[in-house]
């Protein structure tokens, strides 16, 4: 029966603490996709101009970015569960700064030290420790599996949470509210999301904490620089390979290929809605297919030899000659893009120490964070030109390609602890 597969048995396998850590995920990714399709809607109704609103996101980020580097690498020291709280905090901390003000520096403060997602995708430190105390609970041959249910589970509570939050402030609209008080009720829904979160994270036991490896206060042989010992080298030069591969990545945000899409073939917004939804569905779900393969062919091979594939899909994606064709090849790449993430994710887990989990998550993601913000602004000038405009295409799955083959190359003969027992 397919409930007896191994990917629903490392479901059913998850200890207290497993499951609340899926709880903490979905609640979180929820309040994300809920918020951010009112956020800038609420922000302008408050009185921001554009410029400001630009402004104030990309301190958002910035300032998610740094906090999340010093949480993440101090997680592993100071506690896991002190550190998800200490981020709950701050969710809260800016979802009420920002229902209670409408001034600009204010609204910064909350921006630059909160924790917001204008995204609606995974921002601050919750995924990197998450990781790393998933890691800590599961067996290594389970990791993948529960890692593609993690993935998934994330993708479709977004999805419901954007959802949810255009329609209750349409409701709210509906009922007589104004604009500006409907999108208020969402950031107080997002802040009160924050007091839950905290509340779940209290919950977690000590089985999410690091072992004690090395006796208090000594520092591991070497030293320690960013969380990390012993497996710096490792985790640095994956960061720089996971940074080239979201630089690529950057070229083809969902937003630049909708818009792609409507100067092309001329495109209306619902048909691209429903593009898109589908086209993430199939991502989501391309999560679970990857657990199946890397249990077949180890971690970096399933990385690697999915990947490829989908870039060449994606290159191919601008010379298709029709709408229908395009779509076509554009939801096959979905199908095979997202394969692999949670192989990505588990094998980062499984080469370091586990007192170096958190760093190590913390900081390939902030790299990936890092290459994904500078190429849009190449991306550009790209899209302003007709003869160009297809251009992005080829740069993504090229570079890609590139990173499939380094990473193939550098990390082949280095294997987690479950494929050594092979």
């Amino acid at each position: 029966m397919i409930f007896q597969s191994p990917i629903f048995q490392a479901m059913r396998a998850l200890n207290f603490d497993g499951r609340l850590l899926f709880a903490t995920r979905i609640a979180r990714l929820f309040a994300y996709g809920f918020l951010s399709v009112v956020l800038v809607l609420y922000l302008a109704q408050v009185g921001l101009k554009e410029i400001q609103i630009g402004v104030l996101l990309t301190l958002t980020l910035i300032g998610d970015t740094i906090i999340s580097l010093w949480i993440t690498t101090s997680a592993d020291r100071i506690g896991r569960q002190r550190m998800l709280i200490f981020g709950a905090v701050l969710m809260v901390f800016a979802g009420i700064l920002f229902a209670l003000t409408g001034n600009f520096l204010l609204l910064l403060i909350a921006a630059t030290i909160g924790v917001i997602s204008p995204s609606g995708y995974e921002v601050g430190p919750f995924l990197s420790i998450e990781q790393a105390a998933l890691s800590q609970i599961i067996p290594d041959e389970q990791r993948t599996q529960v890692f593609a249910w993690y993935n998934l589970v994330g993708s479709f509570a977004t999805a419901l949470g954007a959802l949810s939050g255009g329609a209750l402030a349409q409701a709210g609209q509906g009922l007589g509210m104004t604009p500006l008080a409907s999108y208020r009720l969402i950031v107080i829904g997002y802040a009160a999301m924050g007091i839950f979160l905290g509340v779940i994270f209290a919950q977690l036991s000590r089985g999410i904490e690091v072992s004690a490896v090395h006796s208090p206060g000594s520092p591991p042989e070497g030293g320690s620089r960013f969380g990390l010992h012993k497996s710096r080298r490792v985790v640095f030069k994956l960061s720089a390979l996971f940074s080239l591969d979201a630089f690529a990545g950057g070229f083809v945000l969902q937003s630049l290929v909708a818009y792609w899409f409507h100067v092309r073939f001329g495109v209306q917004p619902a048909l691209l809605g429903s593009i898109f939804f589908g086209a993430n569905i199939l991502a989501g779900l391309s999560s679970l297919a990857a657990a199946r393969v890397a249990s077949r062919i180890g971690l970096i091979k399933t990385m690697v030899f999915t990947h490829i594939p989908s870039n060449i899909l994606l290159i191919l994606v601008p010379l298709m000659p029709n709408l229908p064709l395009a779509i076509t090849v554009l939801l096959m790449r979905f199908s095979i893009s997202q394969m692999d993430v949670p192989t990505r994710q588990s094998y980062t887990m499984a080469v370091v120490s586990p007192d170096e989990r958190s760093a190590a998550a913390g900081i390939t993601g902030i790299a990936r964070t890092t290459g994904s913000s500078l190429s849009p602004i190449f991306t550009g000038p790209l899209l302003a030109h007709a003869t160009l405009l297809s251009v992005p295409f080829f740069l993504a799955g090229g570079l890609k390609i590139v990173y499939d083959l380094i990473l193939y190359r550098s990390f082949r003969a280095i294997k987690p602890p479950e494929e050594k027992e092979e």
